[in-house]
């Protein structure tokens, strides 16, 4: 095991992250910090955008193409759990072949998106660039081939090292400047030929993912914001053809190699070098929706199941029951103090002062039964791992044996990633499942869309196992217009505030007790906050307790 984070700081103090950048939005980390280790935490959401209030009175059939400008990243997401919503409200289901071609998209979608993550939004948090310029290509190519069964040249590895010189002597390091902290922080533990490796295949991901993009507007039309869902299915009949379902396949496969082949063994390389981080980051409720389903409105149909881990225990599996799912605002920049159900939500701005402690995020603070939950990967890998699901168990015990540790080393910021993972080779496993049985299925069974009609009143919901956690929309019709529209997100799950019981967020719970050992360098808030993946934009402010002292510096 690697040596706990050191030195150990005697600092003392309020540290605030403003805003945590390497993440989609706005978002404003307020901690304290006592002996060098962290007492309290605030997550602060600091945009307020109103995406509720634009959608009433409006046709429902449009909610999907503005929910899904919700997020620049995982957009189709968004537009899923709206025509999900909308179709439980109507109570339709869909065509067989309509739920393959759903299921496949979103199978690159997450492959994408935790690529994505992994090493664009994440790995700078570990990965030391500059090391690199320290390395021996010879030994990086060695290092390479040992993790990997892809070959591995010196002479690639040669080539990455200069273009780096390069960016360092010109003083412009492109896609690394202001990244992370340079200059021997502590926190970074790799040799500078994993340096070496790891910013090789950064550069690498930044391809790898324009694959994952484009197969995803094979059949979506285009990507970001996809164009192809509609309520009764999908409309992509252009697709149905021998040529483009081996475009798609062709994609699929490229991508999906470099999951297996260079994601997971990084990850395996990365994360063995940093095994003290299962000590710190962890939560104890979790929370999945399941994804991938047969039925699309039944969870229980889904290849990720559903379900709820209190606790900690991985002896019980409990069911989700979508009644027990409310919306705090006691402590955001809404009016109101009670908690509602989502069908009874409301968004009614009410801001105060930024610092304020008592009511100091835009983001409300979901509950299950009053308690917090952490949503996302971990969730996900934890329930699939509890009710030993064949796809998922032997890849979590693979990982836990590779890294010589064991499952209780999941409930942490290094579970937190290393379930990224998981759930990404999972689902780029079982893509080629469903790829084969809808090629089987496609000549005997062309529709792919049930007509049907917008009722005059109803109420429905959609739920979507996201990349980043569990994300359900919420819509009540009257008189075929939106009547009410509430979107309850990942992030308001893992990083919203406190609740009116004062009860934490996960990510603020996970906060806690992370020692931080240079205050004017918090690397260690970043690899938390990180690790949930948040989606947020660009400058740092760290306050010295002691001195007043301001340190402003870019972590892009």
């Amino acid at each position: 095991m690697s040596t706990i984070i050191s030195p150990k700081s005697n600092f003392s103090g309020p540290i605030v992250v403003d805003p945590l950048t390497r993440i989609e939005g706005h978002l404003r980390i307020e901690v304290e910090v006592q002996d060098g280790v962290i007492k309290d935490a605030r997550s602060v959401g600091t945009l307020f955008r109103g995406l509720e209030i634009i959608l009433k009175g409006r046709d429902p059939r449009d909610v999907q193409h503005f929910t899904q400008r919700t997020c620049g990243v995982c957009t189709y997401t968004h537009a899923l759990a709206s025509t999900r919503a909308l179709e439980d409200a109507i109570g339709v289901t869909i065509p067989r072949n309509a739920t393959y071609i759903r299921n496949l998209v979103l199978a690159m979608l997450y492959m994408h998106d935790h690529i994505v993550h992994f090493y664009h939004l994440h790995a700078l948090d570990f990965v030391d660039v500059t090391s690199a310029l320290l390395a021996d290509p010879a030994k990086a190519a060695q290092l390479a081939a040992s993790i990997s069964p892809r070959p591995a040249k010196a002479e690639d590895f040669k080539a990455v090292q200069d273009r780096l010189k390069k960016f360092v002597e010109s003083g412009q390091l492109g896609p690394f400047a202001n990244a992370y902290f340079l200059g021997g922080h502590p926190a970074y533990y790799l040799s500078p030929e994993e340096n070496l490796v790891a910013t090789a295949h950064y550069l690498e991901a930044l391809r790898v993912q324009v694959l994952a993009a484009r197969g995803m507007a094979v059949f979506g039309a285009k990507n970001p914001h996809t164009q192809f869902l509609v309520h009764g299915g999908v409309s992509c009949y252009d697709a149905l053809t021998r040529e483009r379902i081996a475009e798609f396949e062709g994609l699929y496969r490229q991508t999906r190699d470099f999951v297996e082949q260079v994601y997971i063994p990084d990850l395996l390389m990365v994360a063995s070098k940093y095994k003290d981080w299962a000590g710190f980051g962890g939560t104890k409720n979790f929370l999945t929706f399941g994804e991938f389903p047969g039925d699309e409105r039944k969870l229980d149909t889904r290849f990720l199941k559903p379900g709820i881990i209190w606790n900690r225990d991985l002896g019980t599996v409990a069911p989700v029951d979508p009644g027990k799912i409310a919306e705090h605002v006691r402590h955001s920049w809404y009016e109101g103090e009670d908690a509602r159900h989502p069908y009874e939500g409301e968004t009614a701005p009410a801001f105060t002062f930024m610092g304020d402690k008592d009511r100091y995020s835009w983001m409300k603070a979901p509950r299950y039964d009053g308690e917090v939950m952490e949503v996302g990967p971990l969730a996900q890998v934890l329930v699939s791992y509890a009710q030993g699901q064949a796809e998922v168990k032997p890849v979590v015990d693979t990982v836990l044996k590779a890294l010589n540790v064991g499952p209780e080393a999941l409930y942490s910021t290094l579970g937190r990633t290393a379930a990224r993972g998981v759930e990404t080779l999972v689902a780029a496993r079982q893509a080629e499942k469903w790829l084969d049985e809808f090629k089987g299925n496609i000549g005997s069974d062309n529709k792919i869309v049930e007509d049907c009609d917008i009722p005059d009143k109803a109420e429905g919901v959609g739920f979507v196992g996201a990349p980043r956690g569990g994300l359900s929309h919420w819509i009540r019709i009257e008189n075929k217009k939106v009547a009410n529209f509430q979107l309850v997100v990942p992030s308001t799950w893992n990083l919203g505030p406190r609740c009116a019981q004062g009860k934490m967020s996960a990510v603020e719970e996970a906060l806690v007790g992370t020692p931080v050992a240079d205050p004017k360098r918090p690397v260690e808030i970043l690899r938390t906050v990180h690790s949930f993946d948040p989606c947020i934009a660009c400058a740092v402010h760290v306050i010295d307790g002691r001195t007043n002292e301001t340190h402003t510096f870019k972590v892009l």
